[in-house]
């Protein structure tokens, strides 16, 4: 297994690691090294007094001086910090900014997600997340699947060749928006201020928008922007697969069940076959592993290099809290094939 190194000056490492169970973490294939596991577990060691939360800060920062913590994330895609002394928004919160890693802002997503403390949502899927509620009754759901998107592309390439190909040249069509709306806008303010959002997204030509008319009057809002679905690791150069088509196309089964489902497009508007959407969900099936949470778990995600979700959750949502924080790398993805279109770009301020 790879490991951190330890910090034996004291009490409050966070940096030993453990073994989960095999429904928990997984031995990675090509192109991770050997024994490269998903996550990478650790925990105070068990020998030590209880540390507290400003040893645990301090460890943090010291690790983070020399980039360990990066530098094994961008490695197992993900880490899982167990027994450390985080039971509240505000401890998490701490814990986060304690990597010095720049703060996300969303743009393009329209759900309301509360903030508790600085930088930290009341949502699960993003890259720092938390549990601060006991673990949750076998069976009542609410796991979160883990996998690599590195070895996604790796066996999508060896076994649906010809989706690779497709989607490096035409990438993927993604319809997103967000607001900043206030009580009292009229509707062309509400315009306005979606436009601008919108042009933020700096991809040019490549993000078009357009306003209908709908059934009942009011005016809804049609967006595209054309992506990359396969973006390279900074420093290793790595493909990855960075797409959720394999979650989306399990969703529209259910909404086609229904009469609601959609087609997922490639980047030209020519539908994804649905043979190579089952394949790739068959993949991730394959190689995911599903966490389940302990109270106060922290998992760090690195979202290039792995790729996370929810299960269903079937309990009361009041057992449940799970907190999250997003925050930017200090590079952006690089781009995988031609085409400007297939570069990553920054938000514009």
């Amino acid at each position: 297994m790879n490991t951190l190194i330890n910090d034996d000056r004291g009490t409050s490492s966070p940096s030993r690691p453990f073994e989960l169970p095999a429904s928990n973490q997984r031995l990675l294939g090509p192109p991770h090294p050997a024994n490269t596991v998903l996550p990478l577990a650790l925990r105070p060691s068990p020998s030590t007094p209880k540390p507290t939360l400003e040893a645990v800060l301090t460890t943090i920062h010291t690790l983070q001086k020399e980039h360990h913590l990066t530098k094994h994330l961008s490695c197992h895609g993900a880490l899982l910090f167990r027994n450390l002394p985080i039971h509240n928004a505000e401890d998490f919160s701490a814990f986060a900014q304690a990597f010095n890693f720049a703060p996300h802002e969303i743009i393009g997503i329209v759900v309301d997600r509360p903030v508790l403390a600085p930088n930290s949502l009341t949502h699960q899927n993003t890259s720092f997340s938390t549990g601060t509620a006991p673990p949750p009754p076998e069976g009542s759901g609410g796991e979160t699947p883990l996998s690599s998107s590195l070895e996604l592309f790796r066996r999508a390439q060896r076994e649906i060749p010809s989706f690779i190909d497709n989607i490096a040249e035409k990438g993927i069509l993604s319809r997103a928006f967000g607001k900043e709306w206030v009580a009292g806008d009229d509707e062309a303010t509400k315009r306005r201020k979606v436009e601008a959002q919108i042009r933020r997204y700096g991809r040019g030509e490549h993000t078009t928008w357009e306003w209908l008319q709908d059934g009942s009057g009011r005016m809804k809002l049609v967006l595209e922007h054309r992506l990359p679905a396969i973006r390279t690791q900074p420093g290793r150069n790595l493909p990855a697969l960075f797409t959720g088509l394999a979650a989306y196309w399990k969703r529209v089964q259910v909404a086609d069940a229904r009469g609601k489902g959609t087609r997922q497009l490639f980047g030209d508007g020519s539908p994804i076959p649905e043979e190579d959407l089952e394949a790739l969900a068959s993949i991730t099936g394959e190689i995911r592993v599903l966490h389940r949470w302990v109270e106060c778990d922290v998992l760090v995600i690195d979202n290039l290099v792995a790729q996370h979700g929810r299960e269903p959750w079937r309990g009361e949502q009041a057992d449940r809290i799970v907190l999250a924080s997003l925050f930017d790398g200090p590079v952006v993805p690089g781009a995988y094939g031609f085409g400007d279109w297939a570069q990553v770009v920054q938000a514009a301020d």
